[in-house]
């Protein structure tokens, strides 16, 4: 029987404690570690082995920190994610599922997380596609406000063509590309090339600063 190894990513040490022993209850579930804050659950990310994260939603330094947390846990572990609320707001478990969680549990339903593991674990390929179809949805929702020279412009940044490169491979002049470069950063709201990239990247989701 295949075990499937869960991170848990929760500020409650008493809450990780009683779901530690209720999963590992469980004959083919195991903790594999956890973490009470976004910085923790990153650094451990790197060296833990596991199947499937559990992530309140809700972390300590800002309410929604647990979705930026998916996003960088996504970089680094290609695991699947399962977003844990207390809360019912749509647009939240929305951001949830925009940073590429799988599913979302309500914390007073906890009963219901061997099978939303277990369905997370065993069933990817489903997952992976809606995952990748919104995360094309979310792009092309982020660059249909771009000209059709401003998206060429922003397309080559994302691929790391220097300012020089540009001008040579678009036959624009300095001024030109400069002009549309910054018409570019302010449709998408950012102030820098890198942070246009990210933000498009992470389906318009940063952090706040």
């Amino acid at each position: 029987m295949t075990t499937i190894k869960i991170f848990l990513v929760e500020d409650d040490p008493d809450w990780i404690r009683a779901m530690t022993t209720y999963l590992n209850s469980e004959p083919d579930l195991e903790v594999a570690g956890s973490a009470t804050s976004s910085r923790e659950a990153i650094e451990k990310a790197r060296q833990l082995d596991f199947d499937v994260v559990l992530l309140d939603i809700q972390l300590t330094d800002y309410n929604e920190e647990g979705i930026y947390t998916a996003i960088e846990l996504n970089d680094i572990h290609p695991a699947r994610i399962i977003m844990l609320t207390s809360m019912k707001d749509e647009s939240i478990i929305m951001q949830a599922f925009t940073a590429g969680a799988v599913n979302y549990v309500e914390k007073t339903n906890y009963k219901e997380l061997p099978h939303a593991i277990r369905n997370a674990y065993q069933h990817p390929r489903a997952m992976d596609a809606l995952l990748k179809d919104y995360a094309r949805l979310k792009r092309e929702e982020q660059l249909k406000q771009l000209t059709a020279a401003e998206r060429e412009v922003f397309e080559l940044i994302e691929q790391g063509y220097t300012q020089p490169q540009m001008e040579k491979k678009l036959y624009k002049t300095e001024s030109t590309l400069k002009n549309q470069v910054n018409k570019m950063l302010k449709k998408l709201g950012v102030t820098s090339r890198k942070e246009a990239v990210e933000k498009v990247r992470r389906r318009g989701l940063l952090p706040p600063k």
